[in-house]
């Protein structure tokens, strides 16, 4: 642990690759990557990379959402594939519930309705 910051045997393991996960898992990142095995000017162009795509989606949901008012149509937006957001009943906050389908897919190793994020 004091080579690794003094974080706990489980800090320490919770970003460790696992096989077969959705290409969406944060694991996956390719910067993370690189900044573990310490090649930080790598990293960082492909931080840099990563922000600008999810930029360019959050600019297209933008510019569809307008175009949809625009023409009096409904917009749903990003719907995210694992959770659902809802009322918490107890406290009247909204959160993110699991409504299933992760583990059905990893067992079928069927990723097809994941979007490309990296």
């Amino acid at each position: 642990a004091e080579n690794m910051y003094f974080f706990s045997d489980l800090a320490l393991t919770l970003n460790e690759p696992e096989e077969r996960v959705a290409p969406t898992d944060s694991r996956l990142r390719p910067d993370q990557r690189l900044m573990e095995s310490g090649r930080w000017d790598e990293a960082n162009v492909e931080k840099q990379r990563l922000e600008e795509k999810q930029r360019a989606v959050r600019r297209r949901r933008e510019a569809e959402a307008v175009e949809a008012l625009e023409e009096g149509k409904d917009y749903e937006g990003y719907i995210p594939l694992w959770f659902e957001r809802k009322v918490d009943p107890m406290t009247g906050e909204l959160i993110c519930v699991y409504k299933g389908g992760y583990w059905e897919a990893k067992d079928r190793q069927d990723w097809s309705m994941c979007p490309d994020i990296f």
